[in-house]
């Protein structure tokens, strides 16, 4: 199995790291640019999005994982990992920034606040029916063709994409770590 990194600066750091674990994957919590070498993907985890920026520019951290994207890495971000992902945040801070690494443009919250969350089940591609937990989720609001939409939601608005693909990056608007359910990370792994 693949070396897999957690970026390890705030959010579901515990939960994705038990999840790979399970699946049998070597996994690193990346705190320092050197961590980043010698990974085969690497998970940015929900959390709060301008916080873990922040975070990754006071840790030396975003423009070494720019070029490692750049270069190829192999990457899943779930909730604000999808935000950092994005190439637009349509209601984003003024100093707000993303890595443009998926042709996506999200709305931060855009399912509702922390008291709207929920579960619903999602149809994945190629996997099935996963448990969808939502909680102050990204929504993809427009997506390009170099997208691959691999599951939508239909929140009452029409369907929007909650899993994409584009190339070797993953973005992902729920929370598949916060359940059982390793099918998410398997299918992200086997994409390695």
């Amino acid at each position: 199995m693949p070396r897999v990194g957690v970026l390890a600066l705030q959010g579901d750091v515990r939960e994705h790291v038990a999840m790979l674990e399970g699946i049998g994957c070597e996994v690193v919590r990346v705190r320092h640019a050197e961590e980043l070498d010698d990974l085969a993907a690497l998970v940015l985890p929900g959390g709060e999005s301008t916080t873990i920026a922040r975070l990754l520019t006071t840790s030396n951290i975003k423009e070494p994982l720019a070029s490692k994207i750049a270069d190829g890495l192999s990457v899943l971000g779930t909730c604000a990992g999808l935000i950092l992902l994005s190439s637009e945040v349509l209601d984003g801070r003024d100093d707000q920034w993303s890595y443009g690494a998926i042709d996506v443009a999200v709305r931060r919250n855009g399912y509702g606040r922390q008291i709207a969350s929920f579960e619903t089940p999602i149809d994945v591609k190629d996997v099935g029916t996963v448990p969808g937990v939502f909680i102050r989720a990204p929504k993809i609001e427009t997506w390009s063709s170099a997208v691959e939409v691999l599951a939508t939601h239909d929140h009452g608005d029409g369907e929007h994409p909650v899993l994409v693909r584009q190339a070797n990056v993953w973005g992902c608007s729920f929370h598949p770590e916060l359940t059982i359910d390793d099918r998410v990370h398997r299918l992200f792994v086997e994409s390695i």
